[in-house]
């Protein structure tokens, strides 16, 4: 082996006695992954004996990769990867790389979450060969998922490991891992320098005249063959990125200056590596074998949980996570800073932070979640400024810049509202009252302290049903568009405001125990016509409502098909960090799941949203949908003898209206965007389709203030400052309804008008709903 071809550490242990003492009480694997043991190895059972094994492994073995002695029995996980990582080798500048390593308390807490894992997660999954390579695969998209730092000859070192992890991981044996993390590290920073240098040699060198083009997601790329192709690879993303921002009209010193700060902060963030962030990036990689919702916390991260669980911290209002190296926003809390303020959207990638205060920005890529949480948390009233990558880009290179004022997420901005709006059928007018329900709030403190006034979702909203009642309605839209969830019971009590008493949901776990949540309140705040819209943003509490309304027959639900989010997590303590971990799932009263599927609307209406980016089946590893049996409940009216005629007034109307039809255009733009692979590296080409996808936003914004009589922009430049302007203004007031909203309405004035029976329920028929009895109309 040469010299250098190994992981150096700081410290070197020889093989004396001791040492292999020590690997005689480890498990040692073989090169097809099979467990081996020596004469004095005894199988554990216990958690504190595989602690010991784990305390001794570390203590003992994890300061050195050391040769290993022909013809003895190794632990090959360990011992036996050779590495070409000259981590102690000087790149181009004064620093040097330090390898990090696992240390004791990291080996107990892989061995809590490898048994909390098998045994109290929802999913039954077994840790064996299959896994292993599943884990190792999900490790490597975690450190590279764009394939941009590892070669094939890198991926070729670690073959003789790869069946072998998962039973490391079950006995605290963390070195493999580490092992892949160091050497990730380590091309991550020669890339860096790489790029940095081609910078430094004059962006002005480049060739923008070639028919040149780049893959735009290298995520199921074939890894670069070795170093050269690699090189080739970096020279294009660079050139991709110079070319972006010159047709973006920055100068070159700007570009150059902006290129060197998103490098070298990277390149920082490579030498400070923690032996924590190998940890919860491997053990991350490992838990989200189960589903995408279990993960770890790292102590720093867990203090980061608890204080937005409490809202005691002034922010921005979003749910971050690491999406490899960038921080990605997963959604906007209702009545937060930056949902007010209207430009930041689920799945844009922070790619830097500004402060008020700060002249340039801080670039955050490869930064750790709880760090960029750090800088983008301060005081009320500041300003941060985010630079994103918007979910929709086509590239990574496409960003824009977006100022929100920090303040407290204040339940009162979370609140249910109301608007009344009218349509004529027939000479008749039709008084149609809109619900929006932005969460499912409580104020638990006030609940807590005995306050009889406390605030909650379904108080909230009997009280705006009750106006409602009094303004003379004919019917009721309830809005849950982008609402996330939030309080079960609360999901539960609202149901309850619509039927007399019964089942609203079921909950099953781990074990296939169920639990049945009821509504044991007889009365009924409203008993006329239900709407309920919904969207991709629409999740969890959410579904259980608008699947409870639409298997009890009680409204229609109106929309796109909601996120899926059906499953339950508990956060467990660890003596290091936490583990949430799934544990249950949602059924509907008809039997069926929201996990994975979601409720299909009953009559649906096109999105924005990119199904295949945003909802849990476009998430590695969810849960996937099934179903138990159903419990008996009422069904209070039954759509099918006008189902088809409210979809046919439905499709006529928004054949006719026109915000449908540039509704349907931004989506087929949308749509061709996402389906670009390759960008043109060719200057010329690349203006003509950057010019054309300005002109196509420019018409469509023309085209919609031309519908509300407003006067045209003359330039993008326009649009974009006018855009600016209005997100400067979040509590501006919407002088023209939304249209979907007022869709909604109509199909309540349709379905009025069709079957006068549908103004207030009737004594309801009790059925036993057996589970796939209902149409796939119903979201069965």
């Amino acid at each position: 082996m040469a010299t250098g071809s190994v992981l150096a550490y700081n410290k070197t242990m020889s093989q004396s006695s001791d040492t292999r003492k020590a690997l005689n009480q480890l498990p040692v694997a073989a090169h097809h992954g099979a467990p081996l043991r020596s004469a004095r190895y005894r199988p554990h059972r216990q958690v504190t004996k595989l602690m010991s094994i784990a305390e001794r492994f570390v203590t003992r073995y994890s300061t050195t990769m050391g040769g290993v002695m022909p013809g003895k029995k190794t632990f090959a996980l360990a011992l036996t990867l050779a590495l070409a990582v000259p981590v102690s080798a000087k790149l181009d500048t004064d620093k040097v790389y330090q390898p990090v390593s696992p240390t004791v308390e990291q080996a107990r807490a892989n061995i809590l979450i490898a048994r909390q894992l098998q045994f109290t997660h929802f999913r039954d999954l077994s840790i064996n060969d299959s896994l292993s390579g599943d884990v190792f695969d999900a490790y490597l998209d975690y450190l590279d998922g764009q394939r941009v730092y590892l070669t094939q000859k890198d991926i070729d070192k670690f073959s003789a490991i790869r069946l072998g992890l998962g039973s490391a991981l079950k006995t605290g044996q963390l070195q493999p891992g580490f092992d892949i993390y160091n050497l990730v590290q380590q091309r991550i920073i020669e890339r860096l320098e790489f790029a940095l240098d081609l910078i430094d040699n004059g962006i002005d060198k480049l060739d923008f005249s070639a028919d040149e083009r780049i893959l735009l997601d290298r995520s199921d790329a074939d890894w670069a063959a070795d170093r050269e192709a690699l090189d080739d690879l970096w020279v294009k993303r660079i050139k991709n990125a110079v070319l972006a921002q010159r047709l973006n009209d920055s100068d070159d010193e700007s570009i150059k200056e902006a290129l060197h700060r998103r490098y070298e902060g990277q390149l920082k963030r490579a030498y400070q590596a923690r032996s924590e962030d190998a940890f919860q990036a491997y053990m991350n990689a490992f838990a989200g074998m189960w589903d995408p919702h279990t993960s770890y916390f790292s102590p720093r991260t867990s203090e980061n949980f608890n204080i937005n669980m409490s809202l005691s911290l002034e922010g921005i209002g979003a749910v971050l996570q690491s999406d490899n190296e960038y921080t990605k926003v997963v959604r906007l809390v209702p009545g937060g800073p930056a949902s007010k303020q209207g430009q930041l959207e689920p799945a844009d990638r922070i790619v830097s932070v500004k402060q008020d205060d700060e002249e340039k920005p801080v670039n955050v890529i490869g930064w750790r979640l709880d760090e960029v949480v750090d800088l983008i948390r301060g005081p009320r009233e500041s300003t941060v400024t985010l630079e994103v990558i918007p979910a929709d880009a086509p590239d990574e290179t496409v960003t824009e810049t977006i100022a929100i004022e920090r303040d407290k997420v204040k339940l009162e901005e979370q609140s249910a509202s109301k608007e009344v709006i009218e349509f004529e059928r027939g000479g008749t007018t039709y008084s149609i009252g809109v619900i929006n329900i932005p969460t499912f709030y409580a104020d638990f403190k006030a609940m807590q302290d005995g306050d009889p006034n406390y605030k909650s979702t379904t108080r909230d909203v009997r009280k705006l049903i009750d106006e409602l009642k009094a303004d003379g309605v004919d019917g009721v839209v309830m809005d849950l568009r982008n609402n996330g969830g939030g309080a079960l019971h609360e999901a539960n009590d609202l149901v309850g405001l619509f039927i007399e008493e019964g089942p609203t949901v079921q909950i099953r776990n781990s074990n296939n125990d169920v639990q049945v949540l009821n509504d044991e309140d007889p009365s009924v705040a409203y008993d006329g016509p239900l709407v309920v819209l919904v969207n991709r943003m629409s999740a969890s509490a959410s579904e259980i409502f608008a699947g409870a309304i639409q298997d009890y027959g009680r409204g229609l639900v109106v929309g796109s098909q909601t996120f899926g989010k059906g499953t339950v997590q508990a956060v467990r303590p660890l003596n290091h960090g936490q583990l949430k971990i799934t544990q249950s799932k949602f059924y509907r009263v008809s039997g069926g799941s929201t996990q994975h599927k979601g409720v299909i609307p009953d009559i649906e209406i096109p999105s924005r949203v990119d199904k295949t980016r945003i909802g849990e089946d476009a998430l590695d590893h969810a849960l996937p949908w099934d179903q138990i049996e159903a419990v008996p409940h009422a069904r209070y009216f039954d759509f099918s003898g006008i189902i088809d005629e409210l979809r046919k007034r439905h499709d006529t109307r928004f054949e006719e209206n026109p915000e449908f039809s540039l509704l349907q255009q931004e989506i087929e733009f949308l749509k061709q965007q996402r389906e670009q692979e390759y960008v043109s590296l060719n200057l010329e080409k690349r203006k003509a389709y950057q010019s054309q996808i300005e002109n196509t936003r420019l018409t469509i914004a023309n085209a919609r203030r031309a519908i509300h009589g407003e006067e045209a922009f003359e330039s993008l430049d326009a649009l974009d400052d006018w855009q600016d302007e209005q997100a400067a203004e979040p509590d501006r007031a919407d002088d023209e309804l939304d249209f979907i909203i007022r869709e909604g309405g109509n199909i309540m004035a349709d379905m009025l008008e069709l079957d006068q029976r549908m103004a207030s329920i009737l004594a309801p028929k009790q059925i036993t709903a057996q589970a796939g009895t209902l149409s796939s109309k119903s979201g069965q």
